[in-house]
């Protein structure tokens, strides 16, 4: 038998009756709980109980409370009340655990012959729990081996600093009478994020998108019919980092294209915004739920393609352009509404009209008005080669560089792919071109590359450049 076995098998037969008696008055269970999840792993839990306050100092436990809570945080709150001291009781109750608590006690052993059921009982002291019980039973020490023999433990009361469930014990201060307190406190292991749904008609030139919340708890508590608020935005944390996207998904600020100006009927709070639930819920300890919080059809979008290429950049390959799907969160001929940070997930139709899964891509919290191009992947038959042509030094330190890039369309329907040389930082010129460029930024040279259906298209510029 394994250890974790052995302990499992003394728990089934350890018994403790109660000898410590509970504070008076003590709310054992969760009253009107609300809880504010915000989307970098932390929530504000707020609970209130009504409780009996005897008169003068009285120590109070709350039960049921976050198994991650951070004590520093908690507040209790009530009428003709004061703290005078509080105490977070997280050494939870196990086998092993009160095993170890209970060194130099005394305990009765069970021992059951399973020939004939026969039981044996001797009283022990726990001399140690390291790694293995010691006991000395009489004159002799024994060692309470895991050798798969029915064996219990019963022990005659639970160590005074040991609980079944995370305890926040406060001594307070307060006159007689039963009133409501709210205990408020910070707790890790809740969280949420967003997850969308994006469905494109290639004929119609149409999204549909559908937002989820998904929420997670584990915190090591369930709060039971909770007023449920979720927050979007990134209130700043001592030693923490923003947990809201993975860290390994792309940058979300890479989608924005155009910020948005437009302001929304969302509440707010400070600087974030309010995703309240509809309804109350039950948010249960190691669960995962989803709540639908956007669902638009119908908003007008595009498919394109880009490709971005660094300073000097040449291939002897062609290079797979990106796909690239735009569309506008504005409330005319958009989402409308502000997006939270997550992940979006788009699909297409198939040919037999069943929705087949193209790519995704993080988006950064996104205002309401907003201009989103985001990428789900390599093109298959759209590709870019980039090649430099010729590198001629003028003198004092200028250069003239030729540059080729040749666009192939393997698509029996025309593509434009918009077409970006990055690294243009300083004074620049492009002496000239084949096409017509714009110039989105200080740092960058934008081109608009119509390429014919089964065919390709050269566009070659003349830069002249300091390096």
């Amino acid at each position: 038998m394994t250890r974790a076995a052995g302990w499992a098998a003394l728990a089934m037969g350890m018994t403790a009756p109660v000898a410590q008696a509970a504070p008076i008055d003590a709310p054992s269970a969760q009253g009107d709980v609300s809880v504010t999840i915000y989307a970098n792993n932390q929530a504000l839990v707020q609970d209130v109980r009504s409780i009996v306050f005897a008169g003068g100092r009285q120590k109070i436990e709350f039960r049921n409370v976050s198994g991650q809570i951070r004590p520093e945080t908690a507040a209790l709150v009530a009428a003709d009340m004061q703290v005078i001291e509080q105490n977070f009781d997280y050494d939870l109750l196990s086998p092993a655990k009160i095993m170890e608590n209970a060194v130099g006690e005394t305990v009765t052993l069970v021992r059951t012959n399973p020939a004939n059921g026969a039981e044996t009982r001797e009283t022990a002291k726990i001399l140690a729990a390291n790694g293995g019980v010691v006991l000395q039973i009489g004159s002799r020490i024994e060692v309470l081996r895991d050798d798969g023999l029915p064996v219990r433990v019963i022990f005659d009361h639970v160590p005074e600093n040991m609980r079944a469930d995370p305890t926040l014990s406060v001594m307070v201060d307060a006159r007689a009478g039963t009133r409501p307190a709210t205990l408020r406190y910070l707790t890790p292991g809740l969280g949420w994020r967003a997850d969308y749904v994006a469905l494109f008609d290639e004929a119609k030139g149409q999204i549909d998108v559908q937002g989820w919340v998904t929420l997670t708890n584990n915190s090591g508590t369930t709060y039971r019919d909770a007023n449920t608020v979720l927050v979007a935005g990134n209130p700043r944390l001592i030693g923490q980092g923003y947990q809201g996207i993975p860290t390994d998904a792309p940058d979300g600020e890479a989608t924005m294209a155009e910020a948005g100006t437009e302001s929304g009927a969302r509440q707010r709070l400070g600087d974030y915004y309010l995703y309240p639930l509809a309804e109350r819920t039950t948010v249960a300890n190691m669960q995962t739920k989803q709540v639908s919080f956007l669902d638009v059809h119908g908003a007008p979008a595009t498919h394109g393609y880009e490709m971005r290429l660094g300073w000097l950049q040449t291939s002897g390959q062609p290079l797979s352009a990106a796909t690239v799907y735009q569309f506008s969160t504005g409330s005319k001929a958009g989402l409308g509404d502000q997006l939270p940070a997550g992940i979006v997930r788009f699909y297409l139709r198939d040919a037999k009209g069943q929705a087949q899964f193209i790519g995704e891509h993080a988006i950064a919290h996104t205002p309401m008005g907003s201009r989103l191009s985001i990428s789900t992947g390599d093109a298959f038959d759209v590709k870019v080669k980039p090649v430099v042509e010729s590198r001629t030094r003028l003198g004092n330190g200028h250069w003239r560089t030729l540059m080729r890039y040749t666009l192939t369309n393997a698509l029996p329907a025309p593509v434009t792919v918009q077409l970006v040389q990055n690294g243009l930082w300083g004074d620049v010129k492009v002496e000239s071109e084949s096409l017509p460029h714009t110039r989105p930024d200080a740092g960058s040279a934008q081109w608009q590359v119509p390429v014919p259906a089964n065919g390709k298209i050269d566009v070659t510029a003349t830069f002249e450049t300091r390096w």
